[in-house]
């Protein structure tokens, strides 16, 4: 649906109050998947976005992470600019220790692009199979292949159920790849449905990742999304070297209760109850996928 002027509508805006957690984070804790948004007037939306973002930015963003107990972030360059990754590469920089990011390309980028992205502290680019609107597989392989001596991997948004072969459709490519939110299980079907199989395949095959966070995508309760902490579980007890934590800041397109970002936090010592697994999902798989400074 869009409004009066042809337009999506404006998401709703994430709680800026953000409740600071009981669980305290490890030092140098990772927040690995949000999207962040620049002034309008520097940084034009493309035409044919997919939605209206709140009026949030950057320094809400970094606020949510200090109160959260987080030190770093992971930036995924959102559609709202399409394959213009100039927002993306210049909050890169002027973060540079700090923050790191996922850039939307195509087949037509010059390698001295990639280059100059890679320099900016961009580790991947992300392909987005749900909403049709992401690169198809073939072109995502070729890409990786000319990625790949940039330590770069393949991000990619999709439903695992559509894809009961995951693992070697995946699993083949020149470069790992990464699965955002748990693959958006099916909360009706269950850890033991064919496509989560498959994702746990492939993270055991150690050419695959995935992404804890956004449970509420495809959950079917309230907050805490109690029926995405079986998925969830599972792969922390199937493949915790595999996996990383992300908020999803500041949850756009989101049509259910908005959560509160220290309560998602909260939930993370439901998700991953020992504490040096934690530290291992939180520090140190970030800073070897993303190549943050190891401390």
């Amino acid at each position: 649906m869009t409004d009066a002027s042809n337009h999506p509508p404006m998401c709703a805006g994430p709680i800026l109050a953000t409740r600071k957690p009981r669980l305290a984070l490890p030092l140098h804790a990772a927040d690995c998947h949000c999207h962040v948004f620049g002034p309008r007037d520097r940084y034009p939306w493309v035409a044919n976005r997919l939605y209206t973002p709140p009026p949030v930015g950057l320094d809400d963003y970094l606020a949510m992470l200090r109160v959260a107990g987080f030190e770093r972030g992971v930036l995924v360059q959102t559609g709202l600019y399409g394959n213009d990754n100039r927002f993306l590469t210049d909050t890169l920089r002027a973060h540079s220790g700090r923050l790191r990011g996922i850039a939307l390309i195509d087949e037509d980028i010059t390698d001295a692009t990639l280059r100059d992205l890679a320099d900016a502290g961009v580790r991947g680019f992300r392909v987005n199979r749900t909403a049709k609107t992401g690169l198809a597989f073939d072109v995502a392989r070729r890409l990786a292949e000319r990625t790949k001596e940039l330590g770069w991997h393949v991000q990619f948004l999709l439903d695992v159920e559509d894809h009961p072969d995951l693992d070697t459709l995946l699993g083949s490519f020149a470069t790992e790849v990464v699965v955002d939110h748990m693959g958006r299980p099916d909360a009706c079907k269950g850890v033991d449905a064919p496509g989560f199989q498959a994702l746990i395949r492939l993270l055991k095959s150690g050419r695959g990742w995935a992404k804890l966070s956004a449970p509420y995508r495809t959950s079917l309760c309230e907050p805490p999304y109690d029926d995405m902490t079986p998925f969830a579980q599972a792969l922390v007890a199937a493949a915790p070297e595999r996996l990383v934590w992300g908020s999803d800041w500041p949850h756009v397109l989101l049509d259910k209760t908005m959560p509160n970002d220290g309560d998602l936090v909260d939930q993370i010592a439901v998700w991953i109850p020992d504490e040096a697994v934690r530290r291992r999902i939180l520090v140190d798989n970030p800073e070897q996928l993303y190549g943050f400074e190891r401390r």
